[in-house]
């Protein structure tokens, strides 16, 4: 799968993404061709590496609202996504990268859907009931 990503840092609202090789099959056995899945329009991965987020302008009184002049680090909305969720993003928003070769894809926030992951601490019991 993934390689060392030390050296790579995303920026911004981005998202690294190792795809998944997604499904040749279907659940009853049939195999798919490859044209069917180049078709969807909604593919997944795993989050490999995320962005540090939104940057926020500073608004001390400054004239330049993004300049950083008093020294002090810039400020970020941070991301909802986080390494090892499994994202489903729009394929008309993704990248395709190569980097020691793997492919990667990356991903603005505002191109992913949804993301799935491992946390017990949610119970939906009531609302699915």
């Amino acid at each position: 799968m993934a390689r060392n990503l030390d050296k790579i840092k995303v920026i911004g609202d981005r998202v690294l993404i190792y795809p998944d090789s997604g499904q040749d099959r279907t659940s009853s056995g049939l195999y798919l061709p490859p044209t069917v899945t180049e078709k969807e329009s909604v593919q997944g991965g795993f989050v490999v590496a995320v962005g540090p987020g939104t940057p926020l302008a500073n608004t001390e009184g400054e004239d330049d609202v993004w300049q950083n002049g008093n020294g002090s680090k810039v400020k970020y909305i941070p991301l909802e996504i986080e390494v090892g969720d499994y994202a489903l993003y729009l394929k008309k928003f993704a990248i395709d990268i190569k980097y020691q070769d793997d492919k990667y894809i990356i991903v603005p926030m505002s191109g992913i859907l949804v993301v799935e992951r491992d946390d017990d601490s949610i119970d939906l019991s009531n609302i699915l009931e």
